[in-house]
């Protein structure tokens, strides 16, 4: 059983991580351009820079946390990241700004929601599925929260003394890190093992455990794709769309709410429901919610469920980026083989700002929104794939 007060504290560090990392570019990528003089494009390669830093440490991060407990890599990373909001903050060339993002972003992988899981793995095994939905819904207002607040704190201080505020953020979130236990529920197993182990939980023979790790991994490719290009685009596609920008940045931090409400339910009825069955219910959220985005310029109501729908789909499958593996897969090596499995998400992750500012700077924000369906419907076949494979299993365990 994992505490109360560890969730808690896990979550309202996952709120902060989130915030003053993840959804920094989104909030003042328009100021920074402006103010160093760059296109879009190039301030958005600083996201992409970030996310590249991530797939690089992801398997490292994963061994670990494995090893040697969240405290203390979730910790480093906090500290990490206010180091790198400073360096950001100080930036004036492409050298340092480019630098600051790469610190930036060895500090998400270190404390963002895959840290998160694979730490609550760790003290709990299989049973953290219900702590893994909890957390989220803390991180889930990450973007309602510091979207709005980095706006109100760049117009007062400007952009640079905005990040400022942010490493200072960044640095209570590490207070938050030094809270949690360094427990360990059972003792760990290599990756391959793992999978070879997963036909125990799972039913699955080794051949189709492979399949339900290629399935797991490209689901997880795709929706951090969608992530990382809406975290970076949503208020310049809504704009685009033709919302005027305040209206923009307002729907925009909806999303939170989207996210946190559809989690609240997994988090009260979650039980009931099998982490295949809730995978594939968010993934079919998310075409659907960019073909009435194709409306947000003529109706406010379809902005704003658009924004709705995707933070619910988005929401809902940040759970089971945790909890499909616990399904699938030996919970004792979870840290390590999850950390290989989604190296390649962060890849298209990094690819995603820089390919959908190019896209809207020459084909407009229609066409964004065109490929972002895509990118859904991609998911939508990735989750109906595990959901054959686990109709082909013998009866799951929980999750």
């Amino acid at each position: 059983m994992i505490a109360r007060r560890t969730v808690v504290a896990i979550g309202f560090g996952q709120l902060i991580s989130w915030g003053v990392a993840y959804y920094l570019v989104g909030v003042f990528g328009v100021r920074i351009a402006a103010d160093l003089g760059w296109s879009l494009t190039a301030v958005q390669g600083g996201f992409t820079a970030g996310l590249l830093a991530m797939a690089l440490v992801s398997p490292l991060a994963g061994r670990l946390i494995e090893e040697r407990g969240g405290r203390l890599v979730m910790t480093a990373g906090s500290l990490i990241g206010a180091a790198g909001c400073a360096a950001l903050a100080l930036a004036h060339s492409a050298f340092a700004y480019y630098g600051a993002w790469v610190v930036l972003g060895v500090a998400m992988r270190l404390t963002l929601y895959d840290a998160a899981f694979a730490a609550l793995a760790r003290i709990g095994g299989a049973e953290a599925r219900r702590a893994m939905a909890q957390i989220t819904l803390l991180g889930g207002l990450a973007s309602t929260v510091f979207w709005p607040l980095g706006d109100a704190l760049a117009d007062a201080f400007g952009w640079r003394g905005a990040v400022t505020a942010y490493a200072g953020f960044s640095l209570l979130a590490a207070l938050l890190h030094l809270s949690i236990p360094n427990g360990r529920r059972a003792a760990a197993r290599s990756p391959a093992a793992a999978v070879e182990a997963a036909a125990v939980p799972s039913g699955l023979g080794p051949r189709d455990t492979r399949l339900a790790a290629v399935l797991y991994a490209l689901s997880i490719a795709f929706v951090s794709a969608l992530n990382s290009a809406m975290s970076a685009h949503m208020i310049g596609l809504l704009a685009g769309l033709g919302l005027g920008l305040q209206a923009a940045v307002w729907t925009a931090s909806l999303r939170g709410f989207g996210q946190t409400a559809a989690r609240g339910c997994e988090v009260l009825f979650g039980s009931r429901v099998r982490a295949v069955d809730l995978n594939l219910a968010a993934a079919a959220l998310l075409p659907v919610c960019f073909l009435i985005a194709l409306w947000s310029g003529v109706e406010l109501a379809a902005a704003v469920a658009f924004v709705l729908m995707f933070g619910a789909g988005n929401g809902l499958s940040t759970i089971t980026r945790g909890t499909l593996p616990l399904a699938f897969f030996d919970p004792a090596a979870y840290g390590s083989l999850v950390g290989r499995l989604i190296a390649p998400s962060f890849l298209l992750s990094a690819a995603a700002p820089v390919v959908y500012a190019s896209v809207q700077e020459r084909l407009g924000a229609s066409a964004a929104v065109w490929l972002s369906a895509a990118l859904g419907l991609a998911t939508l076949a990735s989750a109906v794939g595990l959901k054959l494979l686990a109709r082909r299993a013998a009866p799951f365990s929980r999750p």
